[in-house]
């Protein structure tokens, strides 16, 4: 009983940590109180580029087989739509950010949570159909990446 406990405990830990990583990549601590503009030699990928790179790191890492292919194209569809759903909350933020009053912007990262946690629950029934299809070595690999962010020594973006 404790060890389920234990491990229902540790899903919603992980789960509210790949959450809070989410939220605080677009958070901007070092302008919170100035108006001076970032750089314009820093370029920010998109989530849909971010999320290309994702995919084709997760197919060569997972070895997808023709036999699942239909079921890994419907989890790409779904990370492709996140990905367009999140660039555009980005670019809201982007074009509202210096005109955001303290509780507008904690509204508007509620906003940003509320739609991580929408997007995680479209995500994870094709993702659990896909892995349930997988052999043991793609579940393997499939734990690691899901557990460290890397496969072998490259590091998922």
């Amino acid at each position: 009983m404790k060890q389920e406990v234990y491990k229902g405990f540790t899903f919603i830990v992980a789960v509210a940590g790949i959450l809070a990583t989410l939220l605080l990549a677009n958070a901007n601590f070092s302008y919170a109180a100035s108006d001076k503009a970032k750089s314009s030699a820093v370029v920010k990928k998109s989530a849909a580029d971010q999320t290309e790179s994702r995919i084709i790191m997760l197919q060569s890492a997972l070895k997808i087989t023709d036999a699942q292919e239909l079921l890994w194209n419907s989890l790409t569809l779904v990370m492709r739509e996140n990905a367009k759903e999140m660039d555009s909350l980005s670019k809201d933020r982007a074009e509202k950010m210096n005109t955001m009053n303290a509780v507008e912007r904690m509204k508007f990262h509620s906003q940003i949570t509320d739609t991580q946690s929408g997007q995680l629950k479209k995500f994870i029934p094709p993702f659990e159909a896909l892995y349930t299809s997988m052999s043991e070595e793609q579940k393997n690999i499939s734990d690691s990446i899901f557990r460290t962010g890397k496969h072998g020594k490259k590091k998922m973006m």
